[in-house]
Parts: structure tokens; sequence; C-alpha cells
């Protein structure tokens, strides 16, 4: 049995898509349902059960899951940068994944984890994902610090030598409805489009990057679990890794992107950006990919142009929008 937390949320619930494309539904999904729309990534989707979140960490406290697993792909987060809870950040992002992961190492089970690229901060310190370099790291906000604690843990008890972990760029895809102002530019441009036949950007506050020229490393959902899907496949494949396409591309260029999918004639607003996460902005984002092409990782990205096409054209643009 796969065992999927967040497996009702956006990079999960296309996993589950990705794992029903190679024939397998011998999945458990494990999420916490409550009052969102996440319950709709699941219905065109094959699983086992559902449970929730706490059940199966009370099942994995007490060494007592019903059920051989083979291996756990923890997507299950927190992923809100403007969360300010910091207790419930530890306890969601850092000690469940904490207690998921000793027990999967101590019951050889194969365990594959979501980090962020949240954890690079500023990005002064630059964009390796080498071991050297993590604990290095000074995140800018809680939910990239919740990310860097567990890496840390991680890197203190050895586990990069028998965990893999994934730190997601700026991920944008189908299956992301339910995420309120953390969807995708794309998503929201696609609708501003649609709407108003313009789409707003931030404004610039460092001279050096010219409005909406502020750069970030796009990478498509589909891609994602391409390399989830090696990682499950290739279980002698383990440390910590970027997951992006290693390529920076201004918003420019991502909204550039949804007007000419759209076949709209291009009108970009550039508008203030609130105070209150100006200080915690990145201007730049981009992952060194070496070190996942180095384990073999075979997986190639689409160019941000094509992926843009394929979700706004055959998702956004449907009446049925759900992978």
């Amino acid at each position: 049995m796969i065992v999927i937390t967040g497996g009702a949320g956006f990079i999960g619930s296309a996993l589950l898509w990705k794992l029903n494309c190679e024939g397998i539904d011998d999945v458990i999904v494990v999420d916490n349902l409550g009052t969102s729309d996440k319950w709709r990534n699941l219905v065109k989707r094959r699983y086992a059960d559902y449970l929730h979140k706490d059940d199966f960490l009370e099942m994995v406290c007490e060494d007592n899951v019903p059920f051989h697993v083979d291996a756990i792909i923890h997507m299950g987060a927190c992923s809100s940068t403007t969360e300010r809870d910091a207790d419930y950040l530890m306890e969601n992002n850092y000690r469940y994944s904490r207690r998921l992961a000793e027990w999967a190492v101590q019951n050889g089970v194969r365990f594959i984890y979501a980090g962020s690229a949240a954890t690079y901060g500023d990005g002064s310190k630059g964009f390796s994902d080498d071991d050297e370099v993590s604990v290095t790291l000074r995140p800018i906000n809680m939910y990239g610090y919740s990310k860097q604690v567990f890496d840390l843990w991680a890197l203190r008890n050895n586990l990069p030598d028998k965990v893999a972990g994934v730190k997601f760029f700026n991920v944008f895809g189908p299956n992301e409805y339910h995420k309120g102002e953390m969807k995708s530019l794309v998503h929201k441009a696609f609708h501003q489009i649609k709407e108003t036949g313009r789409v707003g950007l931030f404004k610039s506050y460092r001279s050096e990057f010219r409005d909406g020229e502020q750069l970030r490393d796009f990478v498509y959902v589909k891609d994602c679990v391409n390399v989830l899907w090696w990682l499950l496949e290739n279980r002698d494949v383990n440390g910590i890794f970027n997951l992006g396409t290693g390529n920076a591309r201004s918003w420019n260029d991502l909204a550039n992107a949804v007007f000419s999918a759209m076949n709209q004639i291009s009108q970009i607003d550039y508008i203030e950006m609130p105070e209150s996460i100006r200080d915690q902005y990145q201007y730049l984002t981009e992952a060194k990919m070496d070190k996942l092409g180095a384990a073999g990782c075979p997986v190639s990205f689409g160019s941000l142009e094509d992926s843009v096409y394929d979700y706004v054209i055959n998702y956004l643009g449907k009446s049925d929008r759900y992978l």
C-alpha cells in the first residue's frame, strides 16, 4: 500500500493521478478535508481508502497501522507562506513529518517528503541543495522556517541517506483550485483576463528589477509528479533535492504566456505590493538541479509556455478542470 499524506491537496492529488495513470490504485489518501473543496480533487481518482491525518498519525505513534505500507509520500503540510501561527506550523510541518519519518525508517518503508524553496529565504546564499549549504540557510517566513527545521533534523540524524526530500519551487497546474490566495498566477491571470482583459502584477521595490521582472523558477505540477514517481521507483536514491526547472523566468513572461494561450493581447497593470509581504518577498528563485541530475533522474521539464498552454487549454478552459 502507498500512503499519500496531503493526498487530496494540490501536489498530492496530482501524484494520485500519476499513480492511477501507472495502473496503481492501492493507495491510502491521508488528509484533512474539513470544509474546503479539496474533496473535488479526489472525485475522478481511484484509491483504497481515506484517513484523516490525525487518525493516521495515531496509528503511526502507536505502531498499529492495520495495513502493509510499502511507501509514504508525505505531501501534507500547511503551505501558506503568510501563516502566522508558529506553533501550528511547527506541529503540522515539523513534528508530524518527524513522527512519520521515524516510523518509516524503523519499519523499512520508503519515505519521500515535500520540502520547500522557501527555506532559501532572500536567496542571498544561493539555491544549491548541497547539504553543506542547507545548514546555513535563513528562511524569511515562518512557513519556510518550519520546513527548514525538518530538513535540519533530517541532516543531523543522517536521514538523507535513508529518505528522499524534494524542495518544490513555484509549482502551478490543475487541482490547485482550493488554495485561495495561494493559487498560482496562471490561475489568477486566466480569470482576470476573462473578466477584464488585463492582469495585475506587483511593482518592484528594488532598482535592479523592473516592474514585473522579478524572477521565479516556475515548474508544472505534471513534471513534479514525474520526478516523485521516479523517486518512488528508484528507492536507492536518497537525499534532499531541489525540484524546479533550473531556469528562472519573470512574472511578465508568465503573464504573457497566459495571454498567448488565451489568444489575447497582453495588457499588464503594475500594482502596489501589500506592505505586509514586502520584507518577505523573494525577487529571485532558481533551482540548482545538478544534484538530482547526478542521481540519474531522467525527467525533462516542459517550457513555461508549453506548460501554461496545457494548463489553460486543457484544464482552466474546460468545464471539468480536474486531473
